[in-house]
């Protein structure tokens, strides 16, 4: 395993969409274990392809600390509610921003043997759904941001 570069605001692989994984090769499943090694060492709670240099639909989430997710080609199937928080990115650092997202989400995705799976999540889980889905399309969070963005190290949510 390795740590990534960390992609920021202003390279353009961050605006580009991102390519569907049709196998997974081991130079994916190395991809998918950097991943996971550059979001806790970068204290994130989820990072998505793009954010590493790859335009690949691959998304990694751990909320909890404990709880690794992986999303391969996810898609998001239903939202509901709402929930405002501030939201940071690794990948604009040192800002945050108001965002209002859905605070529940269904999404469906493939495992690492490209099984179909759905999860839902709620509240923290579901905002950081949206936020790496997001990325796939490249898009950043800036661009919902509610207001300025505003100096700081303490979001309720940083990919």
């Amino acid at each position: 395993m390795a740590i990534r570069n960390i992609r920021e605001i202003g390279d353009p692989v961050l605006n580009k969409s991102c390519k569907t994984v049709t196998e997974i090769t081991d130079r994916t499943r190395q991809l998918i274990d950097d991943m996971f090694e550059t979001m806790y060492d970068a204290e994130g709670v989820g990072l998505a392809a793009p954010q590493v240099g790859i335009l690949k639909r691959i998304v990694v989430v751990d909320v909890t600390g404990e709880d690794p997710i992986l999303l391969i080609n996810p898609v998001i199937m239903e939202t509901s509610g709402e929930q405002t928080g501030n939201e940071g990115c690794l990948s604009v650092p040192g800002k945050t921003g108001v965002v209002t997202r859905p605070n529940y989400v269904k999404v469906k995705a493939y495992n690492e043997n490209m099984e179909p799976f759905e999860i839902e999540g709620t509240e923290l889980l579901a905002r950081a759904f949206c936020h790496e889905i997001e990325h796939l399309d490249g898009h950043l969070y800036v661009e919902k941001v509610e207001g300025e963005l505003m100096n700081t190290e303490s979001p309720d949510f940083e990919d």
